[in-house]
């Protein structure tokens, strides 16, 4: 099928706000390259699932293409036009695997050489579509919370050094309930700007606190079930004679979450697929904690773009065997905390780092904290880069002050 031949009744299988997303674009859809359609229908068919954020984008880009001439909207699109599909790539049903369609044609475009011409393409259009519709001011400005280290008494790895020439750098922090002062703190940015998906919590050690309703909070620990379920299918992929990954990738893609215990309807459903997303698409989110921490908080950062986001990491189990690191239904991981405050400082460095490529970054604030002890980092406005400080400090005076 074509572009052009397709009809409402080529979305009858969409979730509904999908499929009268796509039927009042149909027009539209009909005129785009085959290269390009089915890049747009992967973001469409999950529509019903994706934050407000995710939408907004969307929304956007048919919002940008629409206002197009016949002749601008040709000229925009003539590089995906001009992509050679192998026939096999035509034949696919991309209407209602558009998924599937995109992973072939990514292989496609490697082994014929065009990944280059098509990746800048793509940059181009984001970068037009984005501009076009400029982004509302924010309430607030964002703030990320990292608290690492859980568990690490006697440390002699040097801490925050991607970070530290970006803030200022505290080594005598009073941390009195120190966890409970930063989830407050988040608790009041959600409390006094309430924002659906706006404000995070992420958390891979074994007892994650409770945060109100408009936080949200994704654990390790909560996903505990849907984790052992996912081990179970993917041990039954490696132990097979023959282990294709292409296959495992399109298996795992097709999981439901009633299939491991998760909410398949209703006021969860949508943090539910988030949740499956995080351990059927993530490389190591279902063994490691502090792997589950680093990926659900970049996809937070973006997919949800929120106010605040807070991310505290666990300490993960040693690295092993495939089969051992799949066996937690049938015995408890060795921890290993010094290994894993490694993993977490770099992953707060990469929470920074993902919680600049948002809108109006440039007044993005930003905290790290080592669980239980005095060191700590503040980046934003106030803090002047590269500086040290041995004055004592109240850990609630920073988060005052980047909050």
């Amino acid at each position: 099928m074509r572009p052009s031949q397709l009809t409402v009744e080529s979305f009858a299988a969409y979730p509904a706000e999908a499929k009268s997303l796509a039927v009042t674009n149909l027009a539209l859809l009909k005129k785009l390259p085959l290269g390009f359609a089915p890049l747009l229908l992967r973001e469409l068919i999950v529509y019903d699932y994706k934050f407000p954020a995710e939408r907004r984008e969307l929304d956007g880009q048919f919002a940008y293409l629409r206002l197009l001439s016949a002749t601008d909207l040709a000229k925009a699109l003539t590089p995906f036009q001009q992509i050679r599909l192998s026939t096999a790539l035509e034949k696919t049903d991309w209407v209602n695997s558009p998924a599937v369609f995109t992973e072939q044609l990514t292989a496609h475009l490697w082994t014929t050489r065009q990944i280059d011409a098509f990746s800048a393409a793509a940059v181009e259009y984001v970068d037009k579509s984005r501009a076009a519709l400029p982004e509302a001011k924010l309430p607030i400005h964002r703030l990320g919370i990292a608290v690492i280290g859980q568990g690490v008494r006697n440390n002699q790895y040097r801490l925050f050094r991607k970070l530290r020439p970006l803030g200022t750098s505290f080594t005598r922090v009073q941390q009195t309930g120190g966890l409970k002062v930063l989830t407050d703190a988040v608790a009041k940015r959600a409390s006094d700007h309430p924002v659906p998906y706006g404000h995070w919590y992420v958390d891979g050690s074994a007892s994650p606190p409770v945060l109100p309703e408009g936080v949200s909070s994704v654990t390790y620990a909560g996903l505990s079930p849907a984790r052992v379920a996912i081990q179970k299918r993917m041990t039954v992929f490696y132990e097979a004679p023959v282990f294709d990954p292409e296959m495992f990738r399109t298996r795992m893609a097709q999981i439901q979450p009633e299939e491991i215990g998760l909410a398949a309807s209703g006021s969860g459903e949508l943090l539910s697929r988030f949740d499956l997303s995080l351990l059927t698409e993530g490389s190591g989110t279902q063994v490691f904690a502090t792997t589950f921490v680093k990926w659900a908080a970049r996809e937070a950062l973006r997919r949800a773009q929120p106010l605040t986001l807070m991310a505290r990491f666990g300490p993960r189990q040693r690295e092993n065997s495939m089969n051992e690191l799949l066996a937690e239904s049938t015995r408890p991981p060795e921890l290993d905390p010094q290994g894993s405050l490694i993993d977490a400082d770099m992953g707060a460095w990469y929470n920074w780092l993902n919680l600049r490529r948002l809108p109006f970054a440039e007044d993005a604030a930003f905290l790290a904290w080592f669980e239980d002890q005095q060191d700590a980092i503040a980046i934003g406005p106030g803090f002047e880069p590269g500086r040290y400080s041995e004055t004592s400090v109240e850990l609630r005076e920073l988060i005052e002050r980047v909050a």
